[in-house]
């Protein structure tokens, strides 16, 4: 395996992930907003495990992505402030 099949399986994992919690923030008929928010929150943990220097892109692009299409979904302005219990 060379470097470049390391990061696009990376890549494809962090894709795959994003695409199911995409998904399930729009479509699951039962989800629930703190369910929602765990979701996320869960999201952003494991794709900082898994590249650690997505930081900046994930804060950035991703996570405020995440965040409208569940208060979209909710018919929020914004998300209670705040962490998950």
């Amino acid at each position: 395996m060379t470097t470049d099949d390391s990061v696009w399986r990376i890549t494809a994992r962090c894709e795959l992930m994003l695409d199911v919690t995409r998904r399930t923030l729009k479509e699951d008929p039962d989800l629930k907003l703190c369910e929602g928010l765990r979701l996320i929150e869960a999201t952003q943990k494991a794709l900082l495990r898994i590249d650690p220097q997505s930081v900046t892109a994930l804060e950035r692009d991703i996570l405020p992505t995440l965040r409208q299409i569940l208060m979209e979904r909710f018919g929020l302005a914004e998300l209670p402030p705040g962490g998950v219990n």
